[in-house]
């Protein structure tokens, strides 16, 4: 089934996102394991594995519509040095792939195409109320009891 090119360059804008978002998260994982922050590695892992998933479903529904998924166009992760601008990056990582979903859903919407739409919706769901709200809850964490006590939680 021959998709509409508009909803395909978003397609492809998204995959790019999630693929560096995958990255990012995978960087920031093995940081904290490296660090010894068991708890921030085995999130930030899941983290990781969820954005490989989007990036799978959306390469399957480009195969789908019979485009070729670029998988050499993602922009470079934006990997911190401490736990807090982890976090900030990771957190507008998440803001800007809100951003293009919506604007993908969007354009699906025009194109009248529903199905590429639903996908999309659940991803923008998986997107606001998982990743970046807790993400916005640790960034609250650490200026509520400092970033010193928020470490120390997350220690095994």
């Amino acid at each position: 089934m021959q998709g509409n090119p508009t909803v395909l360059e978003h397609l492809q804008r998204l995959l790019n996102n999630e693929l560096m978002a995958r990255d990012q998260y995978m960087a920031h994982a093995n940081q904290f394991k490296d660090w010894g922050l068991d708890k921030l590695h085995e999130r930030l892992h899941h983290e990781m594995e969820e954005e490989t998933e989007h990036a799978e479903a959306i390469m399957e529904r480009m195969l789908f519509l019979e485009a070729e998924p670029d998988m050499n166009g993602q922009e470079q992760a934006n990997v911190g040095h401490d736990v807090a601008s982890m976090f900030r990056n990771d957190l507008q990582v998440e803001y800007d792939v809100a951003r293009a979903l919506k604007e993908a859903i969007a354009v699906c919407e025009q194109a009248q195409d529903y199905i590429t739409r639903k996908m999309l919706l659940q991803l923008l769901d998986d997107t606001e109320r998982d990743h970046a709200h807790w993400l916005e809850q640790q960034l609250r964490l650490i200026d509520m009891v400092g970033v010193e006590n928020y470490i120390q939680k997350q220690m095994a």
